[in-house]
């Protein structure tokens, strides 16, 4: 078994992040965020984004006018979101965290925390650390939205696969190796295009899958009431082959 850090750094892969992340849905994430609060009635001002690596969604939510703190727990990729957030003349608040300890000097209106960062969370006690924090960081009936790889995604989808992926600037080779109890190993092998040569370095990440029932009652015993759940970018309610399900939980 291999022993590693319970969260990842992204040391060197940070550095072409937004390289492979080129067609991520980040415009379907804020969209579904928007359609949540507007379904239920919460018009937040403050948001936090937990897990914000290179600003994808904290800079584009900054620009709608609201007021953005990313928390991360790599520091390349906060100075990432810091240099964005700069280029497009847009405040965002940086915090470098570890999510379990989670700490903010004001409670916010809403969190949220996609492209499955709880995933990384790689024992269940973290996840419910994670999600008392949060709670503590809201106001009072603020709203946490969150995504997670299901079991589907992680003991199917992923389980033993080779993904690949060859652009100009940026090539890797993409191993999954599954271990355990729904719990996968992202062995990532990268080329980056510097000048005329490529440099290549590795990483390995780790996630892990959690059920439906315990993820509900972890939020419940943490002091949230679940809202709402859907898989996939969709309304329509998770099956047994969906991929991405989709949390909306309010602070009691």
């Amino acid at each position: 078994m291999r022993v590693l850090s319970p969260h990842t750094s992204y040391q060197h892969l940070a550095q072409v992040y937004d390289l492979l992340m080129t067609e991520a849905p980040y415009e379907q994430w804020i969209s579904f965020a928007e359609s949540m609060w507007d379904r239920f009635g919460v018009k937040p001002r403050t948001i936090l984004d937990l897990g914000c690596g290179t600003g994808a969604i904290a800079i584009p939510l900054a620009q709608l006018g609201y007021h953005v703190t990313g928390v991360d727990l790599s520091e390349e990729m906060l100075a990432i979101t810091y240099d964005k957030a700069k280029e497009k003349g847009v405040q965002v608040e940086l915090l470098h965290q570890d999510m379990r300890e989670l700490e903010v000097a004001v409670e916010v209106d809403a969190v949220v925390s996609f492209c499955d960062s709880i995933n990384y969370l790689t024992e269940g006690v973290d996840v419910f650390q994670t999600f008392l924090q949060i709670c503590g960081a809201l106001k009072s009936g603020g709203l946490f939205l969150f995504d997670v790889h299901s079991l589907y995604k992680i003991n199917e989808v992923f389980a033993d696969s080779t993904f690949t992926l060859t652009e100009e600037d940026v090539a890797y080779i993409w191993q999954c190796e599954l271990e355990g109890e729904a719990k996968v190993y992202h062995d990532l092998t990268i080329f980056a295009k510097e000048g005329h040569l490529y440099r290549r370095f590795e990483e390995v990440h780790v996630q892990r899958g959690y059920s439906h029932e315990q993820l509900v009652e972890w939020l419940y015993q943490a002091g949230f009431e679940l809202l709402h759940c859907s898989a996939d970018f969709t309304n329509q309610e998770p099956t047994d082959t969906s991929e991405r399900i989709f949390y909306v939980a309010s602070k009691k």
